[in-house]
C-alpha cells in the first residue's frame, strides 16, 4: 500500500506543549501555496489564514 503524501508542511514550529504558551505553527498548504498560524495549548487550538500588512491572505507558489 503507497503512503498518501501530507497536504500540509510545517515551515516553522516554536514553543512547547508543556509550556503555558503553547506550540505556534506556520503550515503552508502544498496544493493551494496558502499559509496558515496553527496554535495548540493544552486541549485547545486554533488557526487561521496569514494575512500581510494590506489582509491579503499570504499565499507562496505552490512547488
Amino acid at each position: 500500500m503507497a503512503k498518501k503524501e501530507q497536504r500540509f508542511e510545517t515551515i516553522y514550529k516554536d514553543g512547547s506543549q508543556l509550556s503555558d504558551e503553547g506550540v505556534r505553527q506556520i503550515l503552508v498548504d502544498k496544493e493551494t501555496g496558502v499559509h496558515y498560524l496553527l496554535w495548540k495549548s493544552g486541549y485547545g487550538a486554533g488557526i487561521t489564514p496569514l494575512l500581510d500588512s494590506d489582509g491579503t491572505v499570504i499565499v507562496s507558489k505552490p512547488e
